[in-house]
Parts: C-alpha cells; sequence; structure tokens
C-alpha cells in the first residue's frame, strides 16, 4: 500500500491506515507502535488543511488532535478513535494488506476501530469543503485504548485542560452498527500473588507450594464471592467477575515459590471499582486464619469504571434525535466492554458511543467492515458536524 498517495476514497483512506502496525501488547511500554501511524494522520490532516496537535501520553505514543475551526468561540463537537488494534496472530488474512472482496474490507482494525477513525475524517474532510457549517470540530485519535486506555485518560485527565475550548460532548467511534451506545460496562483489573518457599522436589516437605496455595485462593474466589455478585444494570446487564491467567513455577524439580493469577471484574455503570479489592480482602484474610503461613497479597488494580448514561442524557438525546431525523435506529443501547467513552465520562464530559461496522467482527482472524457500514458511518458523522450548533443547546446537563 502506498502510504504517501494521495487517497481517492475513504476506502482507500481506511486501507492506507490498516497498513500500519499498530497491535498493543501488554505491559508494552514502547511509544513506537502507534508513532508511524499518528505522524501519518497529522500528515494527511494537514494535506487537507486541518491544523494537528501532538498531544504527549507518558509510556506511549502520542494522542494527535485535528482540529477544523469554523466560528471564534464557536461550539465544538468531539470526535474519538483510537489507533491501537488487537494482536493479529492466527489471521487468516493479511492483516497490514487490506483487501476488498464482496462488499467487505479486510485487515486489522477495519471494524475496531480504524473504520471510524477513517469515517470521521472523510466526513470532516467534506464538512470543510462545503464551507457552510458553523460546528467546531474536533477529531482526537488516541493510543492504547486495547490495553490500558491511557491515550483516553491523558487527554480526559490533563490534555483536555490545556485548550482553550471544551467540547459539548464526544462521540467515541467503535463498532455499534450506527445504533447509539449510552452506557457501557467498567472493568477492575489485578494480581493475586502467593509466595511459597522454594526447594528441591526430591523433599517437597521442607518447601511450600505456592501453586498449592492458590489453589485454595482460586477455590474461596470462586466459591465465596464470584456467585455473590449481584449489580446489575438495565443497559448492561449484570456483573461478571473471572479468572483468566495463572502463572507459577519455574521447572518440574523446583517446588514453586510463587504463582500468580490475573482476574477480570467487570462493573456495571454505578459501581465502584475502588470497592471490589477491599471485599475480595476479607475472603483472603479467612484463608490466612484457616492455613497457617499463607501469604498472599493483592497488587495495584486497573480500575475504569462503567460509563453512566445519566452522565451525558442531554448531549445523548440530541445526539440521537439528529441520527433520527437522517433515517439511523436511535435506540440507546448498552455495551458490556468498555470504551474510551469510560475515560471521558469519569471526568464529567458527555459522550455516547457510535461507529459503523458490528462489533461481532472485531478481534476475528478475518476482520472485516462493510464498504455500506462505511458509508453509513460517514453519512452519519457528517450530519452530526453539519448540525447547527443551536440545536446542542441543551447539550449542557
Amino acid at each position: 500500500m502506498n502510504i504517501n498517495m494521495e487517497p481517492e476514497t475513504c476506502e482507500q483512506l481506511l486501507s492506507q491506515m490498516v497498513s500500519f502496525n499498530t497491535v498493543s501488547a501488554p505491559g508494552s511500554t514502547s511509544t513506537s507502535t502507534e508513532q508511524p501511524f499518528g505522524e501519518y494522520l497529522d500528515s494527511v490532516a494537514r494535506n487537507w488543511g486541518f491544523k494537528t496537535h501532538i498531544l504527549p501520553v507518558e509510556g506511549r505514543a502520542p494522542n494527535v488532535l485535528i482540529t477544523h475551526e469554523v466560528k471564534l468561540d464557536g461550539k465544538w463537537l468531539m470526535f474519538d478513535s483510537h489507533m491501537d488494534t488487537v494482536d493479529v496472530a492466527g489471521m487468516t488474512v493479511d492483516p497490514f494488506n487490506a483487501k476488498t472482496e464482496d462488499g467487505k474490507i479486510f485487515g486489522r482494525g477495519t471494524c475496531d476501530t480504524k473504520g471510524t477513525g477513517a469515517a470521521m475524517l472523510w466526513a470532516l474532510r467534506e464538512y470543510a469543503k462545503e464551507n457552510t457549517g458553523s460546528m467546531n470540530i474536533a477529531i482526537l485519535f488516541t493510543v492504547d485504548e486495547e490495553i490500558g486506555g491511557r491515550g483516553a485518560k491523558a487527554f480526559a485527565n490533563e490534555q483536555c485542560q490545556t485548550l482553550d475550548w471544551e467540547p459539548i460532548g464526544i462521540i467515541v467511534g467503535e463498532p455499534t452498527m450506527m445504533t447509539p451506545i449510552v452506557a457501557c460496562n467498567g472493568a477492575v483489573r489485578w494480581q493475586i500473588h502467593t509466595r511459597g518457599i522454594a526447594v528441591h522436589s526430591s523433599d517437597p516437605g521442607r518447601g511450600r507450594s505456592a501453586i498449592s496455595d492458590m489453589m485454595r485462593v482460586v477455590d474461596a474466589i470462586e466459591t465465596h464471592y464470584i456467585p455473590t455478585i449481584q449489580a446489575e444494570h438495565p443497559f448492561t446487564g449484570k456483573a461478571a467477575c473471572s479468572i483468566n491467567i495463572i502463572r507459577g513455577g519455574v521447572q518440574a524439580n523446583v517446588i514453586p515459590d510463587l504463582c500468580t493469577i490475573d482476574i477480570d471484574r467487570r462493573l456495571v455503570p454505578g459501581e465502584d471499582g475502588k470497592k471490589i479489592l477491599p471485599v475480595v480482602e476479607k475472603i483472603l484474610d479467612d484463608l490466612r486464619h484457616q492455613h497457617e503461613g499463607l501469604q498472599v497479597e493483592q497488587a495495584e488494580p486497573f480500575i475504569m469504571n462503567g460509563l453512566d448514561p445519566k452522565s451525558g442524557k442531554n448531549f445523548s438525546a440530541n445526539v440521537r434525535q439528529i441520527l433520527e431525523r437522517c433515517g439511523y435506529d436511535s435506540t440507546p443501547l448498552g455495551a458490556r466492554y468498555g470504551t474510551n467513552g469510560n475515560a471521558y465520562g469519569a471526568v464529567g464530559i458527555s459522550c455516547l458511543i457510535l461507529g459503523p461496522g458490528n462489533i461481532a467482527q472485531a478481534h476475528m482472524k478475518d476482520e472485516w467492515l462493510s464498504l455500506e457500514q462505511l458509508e453509513s458511518g460517514i453519512r452519519g458523522y457528517h450530519a452530526l458536524m453539519a448540525e447547527p450548533p443551536k440545536s446542542w443547546e441543551s447539550s449542557v446537563n
């Protein structure tokens, strides 16, 4: 794919975007993963006459903010699409060489979420060319959404305060079939470690197996914690928890002195992630009393609270009214997964999740986006951009 060629269609733009390897790796602190892609977006936007702003993110490549100011002191509508993708292992299509077949464009990120980014950028290009609108538009391309959400958190907690304007709300691009999602689940992810005594396996009685102790921990969590979770939300269903990774031991003839599990606890909107570990700690404390010498500890968690639909209800209502007038299904839905919208909602920024494509195609071995959905995304995003600012007057909650 020739990324130096001026894209003549949104499909070509998306193909160029897919050609960049922006896979996010767990635990990665590399700043290079999304860097070339961000530079490409910066170049394309400037060539089309837009202003760009490179916003540093600690430990990652920077976010890229693209702005089109129509009116000084006017209202700003903002869009978000993340640059990173999940791993490409096991893919049955070329992940970085987009291929169009039977009305679908295949490649890693076509659906999640370079497709939303391409549609946003192309809609902005058309909006600017018409030169008839009065809404200022910004598109934020964020890093690290798939792993830690550092890009969105950096913008919400730091970068947003450095701007001389604030958005009336943010449209977060995810594959929703252009149906608005107003609520998302959050997550708490953390590790629990057990520590034993390493000795030669020829005399195991002299040591203490961290794996054996972890078996007790796993049983306690699955017996006394997970079944007690009752939180539910009408948009996102029931809260969930699962133990998904276990590591322990160094070799077959050594009693292991360390074992670790990774836990994923899904939060429904309204739950406070800071309250999760203390509940688990009480269960672990009971185990310590039952098993003399048990050493078990919880590590610092990753916490992302859910997106509560109450926080941005006016903004969401305005978006849904515009979509309905344009022939889209405006029924508000919820998502069991998390998005960048969780970070924005946490600091009081109104947001709504909306984008072309079906989440069922995201992360798949043959990930794809239909060209029909891509066009639907352009049309919907453009309609929101072109809506007169007076239509958004009630967006402040």
